[in-house]
């Protein structure tokens, strides 16, 4: 189709679904349609140069001189013949010309040579042109029709007007106009697909940047709304144990509840916004924590209840803005889950300034037995470690989390620091 889905629907907009179903009949059967009128139009101009005097080897004045001597009506079924069989023979080459052409092309040239009749020719040699591009062949079909027409101008009275003729408007000129037609379907097809191929590459990104934006949302999702709810929910269970009177330890344990349902539907809606994504997103460009908020970070936590360690090596320093986005949501993300699978286990967070990398480790205790009536931990988003991993990924490091042999557990993040400090 010359227009595309959206020009189809302005069109049924504007001129009515019945005028558009006609035009698109049309269009897809256009050539098919202009081989028939090509092959009627043409008839009558071939039995007009077949039996036309002067020129070709079996001129009518050669075949006239054959038959003189013939009853009247065996030389009328022979001019009929020429007449109408030849023509429609032709007729019957063009509808074809597009898959058989040398159907019409070697009738072409018989017709040229013996009765010089040059339409067959003409339009054989602007079919070749413009629908194939075997230009050897063309070439070779091309000489041969300048042979024929030479042979036919044998019998010609004046042979040079009728040879300059014929090689202007039997072969040059529709040689010159197929090959225009040829090369600007060419070109227009080639522009055509090139246009649908920067349409199909731009879908591929847009939906790409949708996935990184879905990613990226997901992501922000569990590391700030999962860990606040996290963290409250283990405040509310601690006040729900050691509440000092019936109604607030009733309170904390609805708060608690409550957090944990919110958990459970914050993980679905994580799924959701996973499901379709192909792989990590590009890095969120939003102003993010840094290294130089975890100390408000375990503050948060040993506010509520877990003891934490803060523990830095090596020599601290501004580092490149991403490898401190990630080093904190590392820690944060370690936090989540130590405060989540092993509440009142100690915790210890170690950073390491290296001269090459930045290394951030975050290691709990093994979880202390949980006594009868306390509060189960808080459901898990589900997606804490694979949202780590995509960070890690983007910035270049490596990341291993894994149980020791005592039963505690150890998230460790090793970030090379490249882009300058």
């Amino acid at each position: 189709m010359f227009y595309g889905e959206g020009e189809e629907r302005r069109l049924r907009a504007a001129f009515g679904d019945g005028p558009v179903r006609l035009w698109k009949w049309w269009w897809e059967r256009r050539h098919r349609l202009g081989d028939w009128f090509l092959a009627v139009c043409a008839f009558p101009w071939n039995a007009l140069f077949t039996l036309a005097p002067g020129w070709g080897l079996l001129s009518p004045v050669a075949t006239s001189v054959l038959v003189l001597d013939m009853p009247a009506p065996l030389e009328v079924a022979v001019l009929g013949a020429l007449a109408l069989a030849l023509p429609a023979a032709v007729s019957l080459t063009l509808l074809v010309r597009r898959s058989r052409p040398n159907w019409l092309m070697g009738l072409a040239l018989v017709l040229l040579a013996l009765f010089g009749n040059p339409v067959p020719g003409m339009l054989g040699l602007y079919t070749y042109a413009s629908w194939f591009t075997d230009r050897r062949r063309l070439a070779l079909w091309s000489a041969l029709m300048v042979a024929a027409g030479a042979g036919a101008s044998l019998v010609s009275q004046n042979r040079i007007a009728m040879t300059f003729f014929f090689l202007v408007m039997g072969v040059a000129l529709p040689l010159t106009l197929g090959l225009w037609v040829g090369t600007r379907r060419q070109l227009i097809g080639n522009l055509r697909e090139r246009a649908e191929r920067l349409e199909r590459e731009q879908h591929l990104l847009a939906d790409r940047a949708i996935n990184a934006e879905r990613t990226r949302i997901a992501r922000e999702m569990h590391d700030v709304v999962a860990h606040r709810v996290s963290m409250m929910v283990l405040q509310a269970g601690g006040l729900e144990v050691n509440a000092p009177d019936e109604r607030t330890a009733e309170v904390a344990g609805l708060i608690r509840t409550t957090g944990r349902e919110a958990l459970g539907e914050l993980r679905e809606i994580l799924g959701v916004l996973r499901e379709s994504t192909d792989g990590p997103g590009e890095a969120p460009t939003a102003p993010q924590p840094v290294l130089s908020d975890l100390a408000r970070l375990v503050g948060e936590w040993r506010s509520a209840g877990m003891g934490v360690e803060l523990v830095t090596g090596g020599r601290p320093r501004p580092l490149p803005a991403q490898a401190e986005r990630t080093a904190f949501r590392v820690v944060q993300e370690a936090l989540t889950n130590a405060g989540r699978h092993a509440p009142g286990a100690g915790v210890q967070v170690r950073v390491d300034y290296g001269e090459h990398d930045l290394e951030v480790a975050v290691s709990n205790e093994p979880p202390p037995t949980r006594a009868p009536g306390a509060p189960e931990p808080p459901m898990g988003g589900g997606y804490g470690l694979a949202g780590l991993r995509e960070r890690i990924v983007l910035a270049e490091g490596t990341l291993t989390a894994g149980p020791f042999p005592d039963g505690g557990w150890q998230v460790r993040a090793v970030l090379p620091l490249t882009g300058g400090g």
